[in-house]
Formats: C-alpha cells, sequence, structure tokens
C-alpha cells in the first residue's frame, strides 16, 4: 500500500479542502494518522467494526485494548453512550476539548471490535484545530490510538508516523509537531467516584479540586494482574519502549532525608564528592546525587562493552561523562519533559543503544504521567538508590 503524506499550511487554521481527502478515507473505511494536541493518533471509523480491526492490525496491537473514540463536539457523544454520568458532565464542562479522556457505558451503536470487547467506550475530544476539523469533516466518531507500531514510543511527528506505519495505512497528515507529547488522562466515570486509569496533562491534583477525592486504578504505578481485561490504553501492556533496556534510577525517602541532614555519612560522601570535582554546577544534592549514580551505571556498562545512553535534564547535563547523552527538557518545567519524552527515546533507537539510564522525576502534578510512561517504557526496571 502506498501511503500518502500530506502537508498542513496553517496548523492553527487548517483549510477544508486539505482535508478532504483524509475525511473521504475515514468515511470508507480507511486509515488516517493525525496530530492531535497530546500526540499523533491512528484514525479509523469508530462505529466500523472492520476500520477497528485494521487499526488493530496495523499497529500490532491486541485486540483486548480498546481504542479511544475521538468526538468533535457535545452533540457527538449522545449516540456512543447509554448514559452520561453526572461526573462525566463535569468533566466535559471543565475539561472538553482537551485532553482528557473518559469511559461511559456505551451504546449499541459502538462495535465491541472498538472497545475491545467491553460494554464500555473511551471517549475524547481532542483540542487541536486539525484533529477537530477532521473529525468534523468526517461526520463519524474517529477512534484513535497512537499512531505507532504497538509498544514503541508515542510519534509527536509526522516523522514518527511514517518511520511506524508508512505502507500500512492510507494517509499521513503532517501538522508539524504536537504540543504536549503524552497521552490524555483516563478518567472512568461509570462508578460513584471517578477513577484515573492513565494519568496526563490534567492531573490528579485538579480532579482532586474538582471532586473532592479520585481514586486511581493500581495498574498507574505497577503492572496489571494477570487475567484482568483493561478498560482503557496503557494499562496492561509494555508500552512507549524503546529498543535499548531502560532503566529508572530513583532516589528513596531515606536517601534524600540523608543528603539534607548534616553529619550523616552520605551528606558528608557527597558533599566531599562536590567539593573534589570543584564544581556543584549550581545543583543542590538530590539532583547531583541522582546525576552521580546514573552517571556511574552508565559508566558500568560502558566499561562491558556496550553502547549506552543517559537521559538527562538541560540543569544536569554537564555532570555527564557518557558519550550518548540526550537531556528529555528541564527539571524546572515538567511540560518540556512531557513534550521531549518520546522524541529522546526514539533519538536512542536511531542511536541504536544497548542501555539507557535515565534520571527520574517527582510523581506529582504532570511528573506522574511522566514517571508512569517511563515506568512502562523500562517494564518497570528502577533502580533505587
Amino acid at each position: 500500500m502506498d501511503t500518502k503524506r500530506i502537508v498542513i499550511k496553517n496548523r492553527e487554521n487548517p483549510a477544508d479542502e486539505e482535508l478532504f481527502e483524509a475525511a473521504r478515507i475515514l468515511k470508507e473505511g480507511g486509515l488516517v494518522a493525525f496530530p492531535t494536541e497530546t500526540v499523533y493518533g491512528l484514525g479509523g471509523n469508530a462505529l466500523d467494526g472492520d476500520a477497528a480491526r485494521r487499526i488493530y492490525e496495523a499497529k500490532g496491537r491486541p485486540s483486548d485494548n480498546p481504542l479511544i473514540a475521538h468526538i468533535s463536539s457535545m452533540e457527538e457523544l449522545a449516540p456512543l453512550v447509554s448514559r452520561i454520568p453526572e461526573a462525566g458532565q463535569i468533566l466535559a464542562e471543565k475539561f472538553w476539548p482537551g485532553p482528557l479522556t473518559m469511559i461511559f457505558p456505551k451504546s449499541d451503536q459502538v462495535p465491541l471490535s472498538t472497545t475491545g470487547g467491553l460494554d464500555t467506550v473511551a471517549v475524547r475530544m481532542p483540542d487541536d484545530p486539525v484533529a477537530q476539523k477532521l473529525i468534523r469533516l468526517a461526520g463519524v466518531p474517529v477512534a484513535a490510538p497512537s499512531a505507532n507500531t504497538s509498544g514503541r514510543p508515542s510519534p509527536t511527528t509526522a516523522d514518527h508516523v511514517w518511520q511506524d506505519l508508512n505502507g500500512k495505512i492510507e494517509m499521513i497528515v503532517d501538522g508539524g509537531p504536537v504540543g504536549i507529547g503524552v497521552e490524555s488522562t483516563i478518567v472512568d466515570v461509570t462508578g460513584p467516584v471517578p477513577v484515573i486509569l492513565r494519568p496526563g496533562f490534567i492531573t490528579q491534583e485538579m480532579l482532586d479540586e474538582l471532586f473532592g477525592h479520585v481514586e486511581m486504578d493500581p495498574a498507574i504505578t505497577g503492572p496489571m494482574k494477570e487475567g484482568i481485561h483493561p478498560k482503557a490504553p496503557g494499562m496492561k501492556y509494555r508500552h512507549y519502549a524503546p529498543k535499548g533496556q531502560l532503566t529508572l534510577v530513583e532516589l528513596t525517602e531515606k536517601t534524600v532525608k540523608a543528603l539534607y541532614t548534616p553529619g550523616s555519612s552520605l551528606y558528608s560522601q557527597v558533599s566531599r564528592i562536590m567539593a573534589d570535582r570543584g564544581r556543584s554546577w549550581g545543583l543542590d544534592p538530590e539532583s547531583f546525587y541522582m546525576a552521580w549514580q546514573v552517571n556511574r551505571l552508565a559508566e558500568e556498562k560502558e566499561k562491558e562493552g556496550c553502547r549506552v545512553g543517559v537521559i538527562c535534564t538541560e540543569e544536569t547535563r554537564d555532570v555527564y561523562t557518557a558519550a550518548v547523552k540526550r537531556s528529555i527538557g528541564r527539571r524546572s518545567s515538567a511540560d518540556s519533559v512531557a513534550h521531549n519524552l518520546y522524541a529522546v527515546l526514539r533519538e536512542f533507537d536511531d542511536l541504536g543503544v544497548d542501555y539507557i539510564f535515565s534520571e527520574s522525576f517527582a510523581r506529582d502534578h504532570l511528573g506522574q504521567a511522566i514517571m508512569n510512561r517511563l515506568s512502562k517504557a523500562a517494564g518497570y526496571q528502577i533502580c533505587r538508590v
């Protein structure tokens, strides 16, 4: 199959005629990759069971991993769901259009091939002018998981989509780099209390402020138990993974406390190391010690003859001696880290590294989503020091 690629001239105000062909392909059961504010999605008609099956086939995606139906207006929600719970209405008014997916009881119109066999349906209204216009012109809800080979880092540019899906789908709509860089927050609103199934740009703190309390699914912080059917994408299977073995380095609470306790052996050790090197690079002891540990692990693998990559930050990059190091953004800006995360993982694939060692980040606010993606990419291989 020849995959056509079209380039949108004005991302903020795309012309209808630029998207007519893509909309026609979707109406006729074909597949189109397109940008959203989070990552690029692989779109197919959410009401067409055959189109949904083609999405699974193109991605190599397990068929029990549900797809998300994308809409362009609230009027398009009602035909997809059997009811709209109060929490869903509140969230839609607050965060739609935007990077939020909700799990609703599904209507009979939505085929089980779209929902992964579940009686619930995941729905999102993206806040991206290209996505909005394409869905409206297609006249159908668009099922759109990330436009990548299943398990690989999600695509944040059209080039990433081309690498994975060229020859497997009809069209790629190139709208340039995405804004956010990590997938939408997913919230299940079918029960008495909203439950976060996947963290994202809409954070737990934002939702707690709205409802007083929301619950977190255990699959966010660890592997899902065998035999459980995932209610949303990104819960059960290894996702976002580079080809090299990724290991996260995370400091324990005990270590962090010792780093700031004068008189402790670790406090004295780190102070001495920073003094011996003649500079601290303006880092606090916590950031320096994490970088030092990442560097140590990377050097050990390099001595074994392995090609090693290091994921650092703008603040710590000068600490590292590893030959292949890439900054993921500024530690002081979680937005920049989220935006660059998948691009950095894909770059290490291009560089052919065998092992990757990464700094970890705070697990609150947007950091919760960043650590969720990094942990899954690492297969939960975390070195706690």
